[in-house]
């Protein structure tokens, strides 16, 4: 896990972003009709399955909302991994020129908004005096009010009229300024959330969301998108509300459930070692033997 990492580069053409969904979903995407200014294109809610396909960049963002039950997904970009749930209130962003692996399985009712970075970037001229922006991946991300101008956009891309023109344009500006504000390198830089450290619900959130994924490469991106950070300020700010760095806080969250796991006779050391987060026997007794003081084999005869 390292310590930080400059925002990835991304590429300046792509695939256009309903033709990709259509070409890796098992139904295409509903889209409306109307063309909003800058090329913005919305859809209604419809249903689509499982996907477990790897997704091309795209010339635009792509904008998720959720409307059915609970599902797990995940998309792997890189070394790293997002994951999330698609509940009611989540949404998904995939940032324009961004690829993945995804999986997750079906059906799931969804509507898109697919946003083209210079329609974000008018906004976020407005709010970060001329600075560009760049969006922060989110996977099953929990924004009501966002999820909320989503559904707004699905019902009117059922029956437009005359007047739904003006609303809609709007309501795009208003999804604009929530994702520069909440969702991009300019919310995630805004300082006052840092100075004092995390709070002690971001704290449980970021911990709990460890204790989940012991046994799964954990990045510093998808754990500071829990919280709305930077990963810099995410480190800086865990560090403060806790006393440690994120890469120990983990350590140690693996290392006492191994101490669990090591009570169990017939489980072996190289299996516990897979269950939390360990590749090899030498990294796992590393870790162990600095947490503790002894080698996971030493503990157990001591058991």
């Amino acid at each position: 896990m390292e310590e930080e990492r400059s925002f990835p580069d991304r590429v300046l053409g792509g695939a256009d972003a309903a033709e990709e969904m259509a070409r890796i979903l098992d139904a295409p995407p509903a889209v409306s009709s109307e063309v909003l200014r800058g090329e913005t294109r919305f859809t209604r809610r419809w249903l689509h399955g499982g996907l477990h396909e790897y997704q091309r960049p795209m010339a635009a963002h792509v904008l998720v909302a959720y409307y059915g039950d609970d599902r797990e997904m995940a998309v792997r970009v890189g070394k790293q991994r997002f994951a999330g749930k698609t509940r009611p209130g989540t949404f998904t962003i995939i940032p324009f020129g961004r690829d993945g692996q995804w999986d997750y399985e079906g059906p799931l009712e969804v509507s898109h908004v697919y946003l083209p970075d210079s329609r974000l970037q008018a906004c976020a001229d407005q709010l970060a005096g001329g600075r560009p922006v760049e969006l922060l991946d989110r996977v099953g991300f929990a924004d009501p009010a966002a999820a909320r101008i989503m559904q707004m956009l699905s019902e009117e891309a059922v029956a437009p009229d005359p007047s739904s023109r003006l609303f809609v344009e709007q309501a795009i500006d208003l999804l604009c300024t929530q994702l520069v504000r909440g969702h991009s390198s300019f919310g995630a830089l805004a300082p006052p959330a840092v100075r004092g450290g995390l709070a002690d619900w971001q704290v449980k959130r970021v911990v709990a969301y460890m204790r989940e994924r012991l046994d799964e490469e954990i990045g510093l991106d998808e754990l500071a998108a829990l919280v709305n950070l930077s990963r810099f300020h995410f480190c800086t700010a865990f560090r403060k509300a806790t006393g440690r760095t994120p890469h120990q806080q983990l350590m140690l969250l693996r290392v006492g459930e191994a101490r669990r796991l090591l009570t169990i006779p017939e489980l072996p050391v190289t299996e516990i070692a897979l269950a939390v987060g360990y590749q090899t026997p030498s990294a796992f007794a590393a870790a162990f033997r600095k947490v503790t003081g002894a080698t996971p084999t030493d503990f157990r005869k001591g058991l």
